[in-house]
């Protein structure tokens, strides 16, 4: 049973930022009165989201010292690289990224950064689930 813990993580972390960042935000702007609302409670989810990340990336690591968890042991360190670039991503966006955006700071710039930043986190979530739900095979 604990082998399957990393899977479980790794869907919970990629799932996360696929429901949050792909359909939440989008229904937020579509559906809520005005922009700053919705800009508002996207800021709060997007600060959710980034303790989301740093839970899974910690039990990832804590898994990576454990011979139990076989899942991730077995997909070597290529699987750490992506998890500890997610878990770097999620911190500049949150600590250097969004004060930015709520200082309304050349806010299409930092914008631009911040998606771009959160879209590479769910790659590398991608990546990591892949590898660990391929070693379960």
């Amino acid at each position: 049973m604990v082998a399957r813990l990393p899977v479980f993580v790794a869907a919970l972390w990629w799932g996360s930022l696929t429901v949050i960042g792909f359909l939440v935000v989008p229904l937020l702007f579509a559906h809520l009165p005005t922009p700053a609302i919705a800009g508002q409670m996207a800021a709060k989810l997007f600060h959710a989201q980034t303790w989301v990340t740093v839970a899974c990336g910690m039990l990832f690591l804590l898994f990576s010292r454990s011979n139990r968890s076989s899942a991730l042991v077995e997909s070597g360190r290529s699987a750490l690289v992506f998890i500890v670039a997610g878990l770097l991503l999620a911190l500049l966006a949150e600590f250097a990224v969004s004060p930015r955006i709520v200082a309304r700071e050349n806010l299409k710039l930092w914008h631009a950064v911040g998606s771009s930043m959160y879209l590479l986190q769910w790659l590398c979530a991608g990546v990591v689930l892949w590898q660990v739900a391929a070693r379960r095979r």
